[in-house]
């Protein structure tokens, strides 16, 4: 019902959904993708050293094959997007979930290591898919007054499925009586953690069916009549349906497509802005996070640790990543984005100073002394912490705020290439630098989370309050 009292205010930023749980089954199925995108990311760890055993492979030949999968998913990401403008948001969700079912089953029962490494990209590609489709997907059936709360169901998704991975491969593990090539039914511990993937993406595919497409994709189908009513569903039928689907063509009619000439200008090729936004992807994955997620396993066995242990560990850092991303959650929108990079940054480059200095007592026999072991072990579940409140979610709510409306999703593409081409340097070059000296390695992530603090300062803009208009 259109308010007479209050003609400027749009349609949809008062919709109130008539079933809010089902509002919330809905999002929550979405962002089982960004549960997959976790989990398939960092269940590798549980595999890393049983795969360096059964194939007798160095740390250079092991680094691409867990590296690889990053191919994966800048080809996933790049590609989602103009797919699902195609075919539909819910196709391009079920398309991913039969990737990561395959990519599930085959990497469970590689013939050899070249095939894992297949089964790895095919896992990746789903993984990018994920990524793109469920915040896309979220922000489109989300009513306008609940977008921000379900709209970090995506990120919350991710950190569970990040944790539950790393539970399911500390399970396995005792099954196996501690050996990752253990054999459970048949098969060696490491390819039942790969292959359990295969559950949580069926369900994925599952619940793909019972969940509406897009409005917004409806209506650039010309399918009027099922939007209003997917908008009935979501934004409740007290709303003019009518006018809701005029403003969403509206819109949509307004939007400019930016390109990548639409970035390019002044001394450096790329805008300005369009720097910071590459700055702030890279050094999220300078400092060294992902190999907390791909290798924490080896790290603690590299150490002295037992697999049991090393396994535990895995998973109570996860648990500390949820927890600091729900303080993130609490805080990025009172304190704002800056002061919480700020605190991110200091406190990173504490922890992985500590870890640096504990690692540099590491013994002929490769184990810790006692007082070294517990100050690594307390550094590491820090720099997860801080990490996880600060730049974990702030970078991605200031690359999707920060760019003008002219080239925001050419910009933001540009950043998430940028993100994927980091985290596969990083992933591809830790096993040779820890074989080098690990003590050395957490001092090159010290420095990059040191040189954050000024970038942030001179470069960053805070974007608390401000509205998408008033960018760049």
């Amino acid at each position: 019902m259109t308010s007479t009292a209050q003609p400027t205010v749009p349609e949809g930023r008062k919709a109130q959904p008539d079933h809010l749980g089902h509002v919330i089954f809905i999002t929550a199925a979405a962002a089982m993708g960004g549960f997959l995108f976790g989990y398939d990311s960092s269940v590798i760890n549980g595999a890393v050293e049983a795969i360096r055993s059964r194939y007798d492979v160095g740390s250079a030949v092991l680094a691409q094959v867990i590296a690889i999968a990053l191919i994966g998913c800048a080809i996933g990401a790049a590609t989602a997007g103009r797919i699902a403008d195609r075919i539909g948001r819910i196709r391009v969700m079920q398309i991913a979930a039969v990737l990561f079912t395959i990519s599930a089953i085959g990497s469970a029962l590689p013939f050899a290591l070249w095939d894992l490494a297949m089964w790895r990209v095919l896992g990746g590609i789903a993984i990018g898919m994920a990524s793109v489709i469920g915040p896309a997907y979220i922000a489109e059936v989300s009513p306008p007054a609940y977008r921000g709360r379900l709209g970090s169901f995506q990120q919350a998704a991710i950190v569970i499925g990040i944790a539950i991975s790393q539970l399911v491969n500390w399970g396995i593990l005792n099954l196996a009586n501690g050996e990752q090539r253990g054999k459970i039914a048949g098969l060696e511990a490491w390819q039942w953690m790969l292959g359990v993937m295969v559950i949580p993406a069926i369900l994925y595919g599952l619940l793909s069916f019972a969940i509406p497409e897009s409005p917004r994709f409806l209506i650039s189908a010309g399918k009027l009549d099922r939007a209003k009513e997917v908008l009935g569903e979501v934004e409740g039928h007290t709303v003019d349906l009518d006018a809701r689907v005029t403003e969403i063509q509206d819109a949509m009619r307004r939007e400019h497509k930016s390109t990548f000439k639409d970035l390019l200008g002044g001394k450096g090729g790329f805008l300005p802005i369009v720097w910071v936004g590459i700055g702030l992807s890279v050094f999220q994955q300078l400092v060294g996070i992902n190999v907390a997620f791909y290798y924490s396993s080896t790290l603690w066995q590299s150490v002295g640790i037992n697999p049991e242990g090393s396994f535990f560990y895995s998973f109570t850092t996860s648990i500390i990543n949820i927890v600091g991303t729900v303080i993130a959650m609490i805080f990025v929108d009172r304190i704002g984005r800056r002061p919480l990079a700020l605190i991110g940054s200091a406190g990173m480059a504490v922890a992985l100073a500590l870890e640096a200095w504990a690692f540099s007592a590491r013994t002929a026999a490769g184990t810790l002394p006692s007082a070294e072991g517990t100050v690594a072990l307390i550094a590491a579940h820090g720099f997860v912490l801080f990490f996880a409140l600060s730049w974990g979610v702030v970078v991605w709510v200031l690359l999707g705020e920060m760019f003008p409306n002219k080239i925001r999703a050419a910009a933001l593409g540009v950043a998430a290439s940028a993100q994927w081409i980091a985290n596969w340097a990083i992933t591809a070059s830790f096993p040779s630098l820890s074989d080098w000296n690990l003590s050395g390695t957490y001092v090159i992530y010290a420095v990059f989370a040191l040189l954050s603090i000024p970038f942030v300062l001179k470069f960053v803009k805070e974007t608390k309050g401000k509205a998408l208009e008033e960018m760049g």
